[in-house]
């Protein structure tokens, strides 16, 4: 056999001296091999790296279809809505969906080897993850359909969107309210060796702070580094980073941040600093996960249900044996106007004294759990709570979680 193709079952039963019902026969773990025959053609399927389809064997026996989705910190709403989209469409199609949530890098590989050693699934989608030059190897030698939503892969159907792009949306969309003192919140940024060793590299919030740069710098406006606040991803975070720039005496009049999770951290922040929205502090965020619209959050909307049905779309045409074609598939973005966003005007010189007094007074918030009075804060928090556990605790028929 040339080293170059990859086996099949025909060449197992060949080098095995048994028929191909055989060798199908231990691959399905049937009772009625023998037990040397059994151990005689395990080890030329070892010895010829054989890879089964699991997407045949499944159809012999009129068993489901399944398909793996990894997918990473899978309670954050923006998760839940990507996989929400992607459920549908697999559902539609008749697959089962085997859900792998991973939380740390040694989960994501450990997931990763597991579905293309063991060809547990007909295909898999990865999501927000980007993977190593090895493990799109391992996923070629295994012979598994691969696609990627929101996550660049070279040589893979991926989906995605520019978050470049969207950055400068929501700049220009402030700057078009009059806005000049533009700050903003995201995540820590870490080099790529640091990321490789304590999280997954994520580089959205870096990169929407490029296009938050770009669309200052196409206005004239020079960057101010005082105006930008990064930490670790998370509302309570950011709620008291944002308190940082509330409380400076030359406060910005509008705040982007990176995520609609964070964006509800700088809401927090200004209720809290006495600081009104959007009277006094324009906010908006990026996402619109559905608690946006709650709250009348201004932001810019990626489509997160519809990358996740597009990227099980793709997945479907593959294991059908289509092309798919463009294998890069980028989604629109668009900005949202919702009442936390307000044209800039000149607060009086004693409103704003009377400001940073009570600024002053409520100080700088702790960076622990987050003290939200704002309309409908109980609520969102709530619903991210039910969110982010309808795919654990719902007995959903199909889908099983890892």
């Amino acid at each position: 056999m040339s080293a170059s193709r990859r086996a099949t079952i025909a060449d197992v039963a060949a080098a095995s001296g048994v028929g191909v019902g055989t060798v199908s026969r231990v691959i399905n773990g049937a009772a009625n091999v023998r037990d040397a025959t059994r151990a005689s053609v395990l080890k030329v399927i070892e010895q010829l790296g054989y890879r089964p389809s699991h997407l045949a064997a499944s159809l012999s026996r009129g068993t489901p279809r399944t398909v793996a989705i990894v997918v990473p910190h899978l309670t954050r709403p923006s998760a839940v809505m990507r996989l929400a989209g992607a459920l549908a469409v697999l559902d539609e199609q008749g697959y089962d969906t085997v859900v792998c949530n991973v939380d740390t890098p040694e989960q994501r590989d450990h997931h990763l080897a597991t579905l293309t050693s063991r060809h547990r699934a007909d295909g898999v989608i990865v999501v927000s993850l980007r993977l190593s030059e090895a493990q799109l190897d391992a996923f070629r030698h295994a012979g598994v359909p691969l696609v990627t939503i929101d996550a660049p892969t070279p040589g893979v159907p991926q989906t995605l969107t520019d978050d470049v792009a969207g950055g400068r949306m929501a700049v220009r969309y402030l700057l078009s309210l009059g806005h000049r003192r533009i700050g903003f919140v995201g995540d820590t940024v870490r080099g790529a060796a640091g990321a490789a060793r304590t999280g997954f590299g994520f580089v959205a919030s870096q990169h929407r702070l490029s296009g938050y740069r770009q669309a200052l710098a196409a206005a004239g406006l020079g960057y101010d580094a005082h105006l930008v606040r990064r930490g670790p991803y998370g509302p309570a975070n950011a709620e008291a980073l944002a308190a940082e720039l509330l409380t400076r005496p030359d406060r910005p009049s509008a705040i982007f941040a990176a995520s609609d999770t964070q964006a509800m951290g700088v809401l927090a922040a200004a209720d809290r600093c006495g600081v009104s929205v959007p009277g006094e502090l324009s906010v908006i965020g990026f996402d619109d996960i559905e608690s946006a619209a709650l709250l009348g959050l201004s932001t810019v909307r990626q489509p997160l249900a519809d990358s996740g049905a597009e990227g099980a779309r793709r997945l479907c045409a593959l294991l059908r044996g289509e092309r798919v074609s463009p294998l890069r598939q980028q989604l629109a973005l668009e900005v949202v106007q919702r009442s936390s966003t307000a044209a800039f005007r000149m607060a009086r010189r004693g409103a704003r004294r009377a400001a940073r007094a009570r600024a002053g007074a409520a100080g700088a918030p702790a960076a622990g759990r987050p003290s939200f009075t704002l309309p409908g804060a109980a609520f969102w928090r709530s619903s991210f709570a039910a969110a982010g556990h309808r795919f654990y605790c719902a007995r959903q028929p199909g889908v099983i979680m890892c």
